[in-house]
């Protein structure tokens, strides 16, 4: 397991869950803080819609219809964005997914690679990581439940559980790792 000081991380909301779900916005954030987010505009073939994901994330068809950006773009963006890194998601299972079924539709291969948070997370920090969480989203106030404020939120949460075990190691040796 490798420990990435400053992991750039990935953030997808869909339309919902389930094989049929489509991603509907992507946030991401680099290591040094540069974001990139779009809404994405639902291409012909993606037809699933659930309104219990609307009510979480509060983005509407309308919006997405008004506002988003085509696959295409969106793929190309996200490319020139992240380049050939490798981003982190904690929902992996979901986001890669989600991502797959962006540049398929978008007929273009992403440059970077999506990797599950575990990856470079230690056990540890994963022990830490819903209470820690819990804490980030009272202190930074983040009310929306949308991608790129999630991005920050997990990113964030990753300095914060790395941090804590650094300068208290005894929380490791406490929980026997």
């Amino acid at each position: 397991m490798r420990h990435n000081p400053c992991p750039t991380i990935i953030d997808i909301e869909a339309s919902g869950f389930g094989s049929r779900s489509y991603p509907i916005e992507i946030g991401a954030i680099k290591a040094n803080g540069e974001r990139y987010c779009a809404l994405i505009k639902p291409v012909a073939e993606w037809q699933h819609w659930s309104a219990e994901a609307e009510a979480m994330h509060g983005i509407s068809t309308a919006l997405l219809q008004e506002r988003g950006k085509p696959a295409r773009q969106v793929c190309t963006e996200l490319n020139q964005f992240l380049g050939s890194i490798t981003a982190y998601s904690d929902a992996w299972t979901h986001d890669s997914a989600w991502l797959n079924c962006l540049f398929f539709a978008a007929r273009v291969q992403p440059l970077f690679h999506l990797s599950p948070i575990e990856m470079i997370a230690s056990e540890a920090q994963l022990l830490l990581w819903d209470a820690t969480k819990k804490q980030l989203t009272k202190e930074l106030g983040a009310r929306r439940h949308r991608a790129s404020v999630d991005a920050h939120l997990i990113q964030q949460t990753y300095l914060r559980t790395r941090t804590r075990l650094l300068a208290e190691p005894q929380l490791a040796l406490q929980r026997g790792l």
